[in-house]
Parts: structure tokens; C-alpha cells; sequence
């Protein structure tokens, strides 16, 4: 029943992306110019709440736009209604549904689904991770030189000491590919399915990574903080990547240089 809820939560709230899609909508700011919110994040993740508290009435939510909403319980579902929201303003359709699912404090189930290239990733711990149903897994690319990698680049804390604006040029420098495409959920479920070799990021929610960090680890990759600990998705650093090139991108993100 837990994994039936879920992805029926994911893919009615992505039904609601698509209706909505370049079609007029309200659009407000949260803090910083740029960090938006629309009325469609709204609507999406009302019916993602609506649906679970129809079948667990009684289980802790934790949403982007709506905060905690806490209960006694041991199941936490953490939602982002929609990641990418600048890209879904945009009419960039580089944007997706993400929904975790926490059972004492270890993830158990993640989706993210992009229905705009029909895309649903999905992990259930200890079963591996799926890309449409099928198995998918990390690459085995063992030179950060030669690999592709994403981040993003957060609202604030651009210029903090060794931030992004200090590790971005560090490898682009090196002719290291690093793509930005707007979405956490989606660049971390890019590095499981072997499009990325690895994700860094500064700065991070738990309704961006908490699925997806699931899809990650479940496609046989290595997700960790900036200092190699074990991953927590209420921590705002994050390094991803297939295991093999771990190490030399956590020496970059960490102040040393390509090696």
C-alpha cells in the first residue's frame, strides 16, 4: 500500500504539471529574486497531501511549500510538488515530481518522475532503482578528468569561503563538463542512471534530495556529505557520483584541485 500511494501520488501531481504547463499562472517570490513559487506548486502538492492522508491519515509530511506538518509517527513522506520551479515558470520542461518516503529515520521508498520526457525513476531500498521499470545503474568511470558531472547553484551562499563560485571554475578549467540543469532531483537520478558520473551541490532541501539520493545509492552509487559521511538529506552539502570517482570530487569540493 505504501509504494501503491506513491506512485499514485507522483502521478496525479504530474498530471497537474502538464495541464499547467505554458499555460498562465500565478508566480510569487520566497526569498531572493529568483527563488519562485508558483500557484501550480500549490496545486500539486495539495493532492499529493490529499491522497496520502486519505490512506495514512496518521503519517508525518514534511512539504517544500507547506513546511512540517508533524505527527507521531514512524513514516515521513517528503515532498517537492514540483523541483525545477524556475524551469517549470519558464516553460523548461526540465522539471519533476519528487517524493520520499522515511520509515525511522532511513529512506525507504524514493520516486521522481518527469512526465514531460515520461520519465519515472524509482527506488525502494534493498531492491534496487528503476528507470520506467527497468533496472538501471551507475557508470563505471573511475577519472573525475574525464567525467560528466552536474551541480547547481543556490539562491544564497554563492560567496561563502570555497562555495560554488570556488569549485565550479576548478573544473571547468580542467575541461571537465559540469551541466546546470535546474533540478536536484533530476541530476541525481541522471548520475543512477549513468547520464551524470557524478552531482555536487552546496545547498540543499530535504524534499530535493531525498529521493533521489534512494534512486542513487539503490543504482549502485555513493552518496555522501562534502567531508565523505554517511548522507543526511536535513544537511545542506551533497556529493553523488558512482563510487569510483568519489574521492577525487570530494578532494575538489573540499578546496584542492583537480588531480
Amino acid at each position: 500500500m505504501l509504494k501503491h500511494t506513491l506512485l499514485k501520488a507522483a502521478e496525479a501531481a504530474a498530471v497537474v504539471l502538464k495541464e499547467n504547463f505554458d499555460q498562465p499562472f500565478k508566480i510569487s517570490n520566497k526569498e531572493g529574486i529568483n527563488n519562485l513559487v508558483t500557484e501550480v506548486d500549490h496545486k500539486s502538492e495539495a493532492l499529493i497531501i490529499d491522497i496520502i492522508r486519505k490512506e495514512f491519515p496518521t503519517h508525518h509530511i514534511l512539504t517544500e511549500e507547506s513546511g512540517d506538518l508533524p505527527q507521531h509517527s514512524e513514516f515521513k513522506w517528503i515532498i517537492d510538488p514540483i523541483d525545477g520551479t524556475i524551469n517549470y515558470a519558464n516553460g523548461i520542461p526540465l522539471c519533476c515530481v519528487s517524493i520520499g518516503l522515511e520509515k525511522d529515520g532511513e529512506m525507504l521508498y524514493g520516486v521522481v518522475y518527469n512526465p514531460f520526457m515520461n520519465e519515472m525513476f524509482f527506488a525502494q531500498k534493498g531492491f534496487g532503482a528503476t528507470l520506467n521499470d527497468k533496472l538501471i545503474n551507475v557508470t563505471d568511470k573511475d577519472d573525475l578528468k574525464t567525467s560528466c558531472l552536474a551541480t547547481g547553484f543556490p539562491y544564497t551562499y554563492l560567496d561563502a569561503p570555497n562555495g560554488p563560485l570556488d569549485v565550479f571554475p576548478k573544473l571547468i578549467r580542467k575541461g571537465i563538463p559540469v551541466r546546470r540543469l535546474g533540478s536536484a532531483a533530476i541530476d541525481l537520478c541522471w548520475v543512477a542512471c549513468g547520464r551524470f558520473d557524478g552531482f555536487y551541490e552546496h545547498k540543499l532541501q530535504a524534499w530535493d534530495s531525498a529521493a533521489g539520493y534512494l534512486i542513487v545509492e539503490e543504482a549502485g552509487g555513493k552518496v555522501t556529505g562534502f567531508k565523505g559521511e554517511k548522507y543526511n538529506p536535513y544537511e545542506p552539502h551533497i556529493v553523488a557520483t558512482n563510487g569510483k570517482i568519489h574521492d577525487q570530487l570530494l578532494h575538489v569540493v573540499n578546496g584542492g584541485e583537480v588531480l
